[in-house]
């Protein structure tokens, strides 16, 4: 039993023995009151939105500068072992989790200071340590698996940890990214199977599916 299930059992006990109905309500808002503290309310869905933009604009620049036109959204291996196309698909890379991550902060900020609320707390501590672990584990992974030459296992890689990292940070955060990150992990399962297609299925993952899970929270948390 976690410690706020403890207060909230406690409250609810201690209300029971007077008036079971009188309090039903504020036992209600306090055990929502709870919920609420531990998790990153602050989280904005607009943000989703762009980071799935930015990630639509960077598989469009990855694909012409490998595929096109001969691949038609394949993943040509031969191509990317080329130093400087390697070096090209990872500053496009780059430039996107950028972007990303800095529209995510700035638009969290703006949104807890519009409630009234703290940016970094402790459940915003916990969130940032609970999406690290799967995280820095998957990067590793994947460093080692360019090291050994095997370019069409990133894709995949990137959206089964990914999906990993959001499943285990998402106690902190809304439902929505739950099932976000059981969409990755399955997409980068199939995406395994396909390896020829990795481009296209990391556009659906990072792209289509954050900008369908981000409008989704935007209507439902952000109006």
């Amino acid at each position: 039993m976690t410690y706020f299930s403890y207060i909230y059992f406690e409250i609810k006990s201690t209300f029971e023995m007077n008036d079971p109905q009188h309090f039903e309500k504020d036992l209600a808002e306090i055990r929502s009151l709870m919920e609420k503290s531990a998790k990153f309310i602050s989280l904005s869905g607009l943000s989703g939105i762009l980071a799935g933009v930015y990630a639509l604009m960077g598989s469009a620049a990855a694909y012409y500068l490998v595929g096109m036109p001969i691949s038609r959204m394949e993943y040509n291996d031969g191509a990317v072992m080329d130093t400087s196309i390697a070096v090209k698909l990872g500053v496009i890379a780059v430039i996107v989790l950028v972007a990303s991550v800095v529209t995510g902060l700035s638009m969290s900020a703006r949104k807890a200071k519009k409630q009234g609320g703290e940016f970094w707390n402790t459940t915003s501590k916990k969130l940032v340590v609970d999406l690290a672990i799967p995280l820095v584990t998957g990067g590793i992974f994947i460093l080692l698996m360019v090291d050994q030459g095997r370019f069409s296992l990133v894709a995949p890689a990137c959206l089964v940890f990914y999906g990993l990292a959001l499943i285990n940070a998402s106690s902190h955060l809304f439902d929505e990214v739950r099932y976000l990150g059981y969409s990755e992990i399955i997409l980068g399962l199939i995406a395994t199977a396909f390896l020829g297609y990795s481009l296209l299925f990391w556009t659906i993952g990072f792209g289509l599916f954050h900008v369908f899970y981000g409008a989704i929270m935007f209507r439902k948390y952000d109006r």
